[in-house]
């Protein structure tokens, strides 16, 4: 990249301060400051490739990182050659891979200065590192790389006798090359799924357009990391030639979700709408102006899907390994970048992104008698509009009836956990001053209103929070509770008027279990942490006969009592759901959605819960 024009936009401030080392910890690169040269082993270098190990990535972790790398063509130009730095990043990429777990690497293009032979011999030789080795990796031409003018119909060119299809044909990553050689895509698995990084030249003919098409549709499923050499100017402006990429290819494919280019600098990005109305990130990185030609700096994609986030950091593997060296002035400024445009976070929900083109099936309702597993005591459903009576699905009696306070009653949704066996929710629509809304009781004599579980017990419930709930109308709302009050028992330890057992939600909407067991006085409690609203949740309270477990979304909380707790104190009372009484009266009803609640009276492995 490197004309006048391109230059006009300025250089960039150093992006990295004096304090570096939480950062250096956070990237795995502070043991290797400490050492003296490049920090990665000598075998990494292909010296002795018959003994190296193969790349091998772990396919199925939901955290990934894809590596990248912008314009290295200071590093090769003319008889100014130097790939210490280009072998230095591809060394950490080998070392790191593992604990990085490193899936591929993309370079940006202009590899080279000049476009010239002995450039291209320089280069193909340092990324043989990762030819040894089995690494995914793909490149693409820049305009230095080859004639700037024209197309990728340009023909034969040093570019493609060094790095032309024939050299990734034996990659697992390897799907197939344009018929001119200068387009390339490549798929690799990550998080359990397949990928695809389509590498294209910097200057696509109507001929790469039709090839780029063909290819997106033969994967129709399949995510896609667009890289190029020119397409994002500055921050949120595309080039002439990036808007015309954008209009005949990225915007009309859904798969394309992130693109990727070099040429210009300093580092930009740009977020635009597609006409499936997603949002397409379109990063810019490219380092050239910097010290040593940016000395090969790397870009590190974390894909986190559990998170939904993709973090991004930029670091420089050839400076950090000098550093036992004494480094000088400048390269302290560029061991890492630490600047908003090379440190950054881009949150993604990927299968809401990814739904268009790669929709996740709706799992299936499960029939009634799967979830009635040894010791189910009590289970409810809601699969159409409650009318009257709620029968207990476990055949032992304990239905349920509706209580109306201040003319409120039941709505029905089709809305449901993705992992609730029912497909269904009852509505609640309570109100705390005045106190309106409508619940759920058992009738008089059901068993359940008598157990104590002192063997143990799982209490399982699915709710969802909507966008209106107020901590001041709607906090400390049950879920499950039993009423009658540990006056009433002869439990006057804490406060006596409070229920026998709530599972309730506090005005920061975490779910508490406070209740009194039988063999103590006062009231143990669990606790879990704020539920963010407008998202389904799944509790489940597990007692062994000894302790009582908090799970939300099968996950245990951290705030639980290390006393015993053994049993549930009754008084022969009736059980809530949606509501919640306070010196044995209605004192709250809940406010959102409510799927399925199993009660059984035993405690349940996780494997067991209703999500499973």
């Amino acid at each position: 990249m490197c004309t006048s024009h391109e230059h006009d936009h300025g250089q960039e401030a150093a992006g990295a301060g004096a304090g570096r080392r939480g950062f250096l910890r956070a990237t795995a690169l502070l043991g290797a400051a400490a050492t003296a040269g490049v920090a990665l082993p000598v075998a990494a270098a292909g010296t002795a490739s018959a003994s190296s190990p193969k790349w091998r990535p772990d396919t199925e972790s939901r955290r990934f990182t894809l590596a990248v790398m912008p314009d290295t063509q200071y590093l090769f130009d003319g008889p100014s050659i130097d790939k210490a730095p280009v072998e230095a990043s591809l060394r950490y990429l080998l070392e790191q891979g593992e604990e990085e777990n490193i899936v591929f690497l993309s370079h940006l293009g202009d590899l080279t200065q000049n476009g010239a032979a002995a450039e291209f011999a320089a280069i193909g030789e340092a990324f043989a590192l990762l030819d040894r080795r089995g690494v995914g990796y793909s490149v693409l031409a820049g305009n230095h790389d080859v004639q700037p003018s024209g197309t990728d119909q340009r023909g034969p060119t040093p570019y493609l006798d060094v790095f032309g299809p024939d050299r990734f044909e034996r990659h697992r990553t390897f799907g197939g090359a344009s018929a001119d050689g200068y387009n390339t895509y490549h798929l690799f698995r990550a998080a359990g799924r397949e990928w695809m990084v389509l590498a294209l030249d910097w200057r696509l003919s109507d001929q790469g357009y039709a090839w780029a098409k063909k290819v997106l549709a033969a994967h129709p499923r399949t995510p896609v990391v667009l890289t190029t050499h020119e397409l994002v100017v500055e921050d949120d402006t595309l080039s002439a030639y990036g808007q015309q990429l954008w209009d005949r290819l990225v915007k009309d494919h859904d798969q394309i979700f992130l693109t990727l280019n070099g040429h210009y600098w300093p580092a930009g990005r740009a977020t635009l709408r597609n006409t499936a109305g997603n949002d397409v990130h379109l990063h810019l990185t490219n380092y050239q102006n910097r010290y040593f030609g940016g000395a090969a700096m790397i870009r590190l994609y974390r894909f986190d899907l559990d998170r939904g986030v993709i973090d991004v950091a930029t670091v420089s593997p050839w400076i950090l390994g000098r550093a036992a060296e004494g480094l000088n002035e400048l390269e302290r400024q560029e061991i890492e970048l630490s600047g908003d445009a090379d440190r950054f976070s881009v949150a993604v929900d990927f299968q809401k992104r990814f739904s268009g083109f790669d929709p996740v099936p709706q799992r299936p309702a499960r029939p009634v008698s799967r979830m009635l597993i040894r010791g189910t005591a009590a289970y409810w459903r809601f699969e159409s509009p409650v009318s009257g009576t709620v029968r207990d699905l476990s055949g032992r009696g304990n239905d349920l009836t509706v209580v109306s306070v201040g003319g409120g009653s039941l709505g029905w949704s089709a809305d449901h956990h993705p992992d609730q066996p029912g497909h269904g929710s009852l509505e609640f629509q309570g109100y705390k001053s005045p106190l309106r809304g409508a619940y759920l009781r058992t009738v008089d004599g059901a068993p359940l209103n008598s157990a104590t579980f002192e063997d143990g017990y799982t209490i399982e419930a699915f709710y969802r929070l909507p966008a209106d709930w107020d901590p001041d109308h709607n906090a400390w709302s049950g879920l499950v509770s039993r009423t009658g009050t540990g006056g009433a028992a002869g439990r006057t330890a804490d406060d006596p008027d409070e229920p026998l057992a709530t599972l309730s939600l506090s005005n920061d909407r975490e779910p508490q279990w406070a209740m009194r067991p039988t063999d103590q006085e006062g009231i143990a409690t669990n606790w879990g942490q704020e539920t963010p609203l407008e998202t389904w949740w799944h509790l489940a309270v597990v007692n062994d006969g000894k302790h009582t477990t908090l799970y939300v979304q099968g996950c245990p909380v951290v705030r639980n009592p290390k006393a015993s707790a053994v049993g549930i104190t009754s008084v022969g009372e009736p059980w809530l759901l949606g509501g919640y009484t306070y010196a044995d009266r209605i004192d709250q009803i809940f406010h959102g959605r409510l799927g399925d609640v199993r009660i059984v009276s035993r405690a349940l492995p996780v494997s067991s819960f209703m999500t499973h």
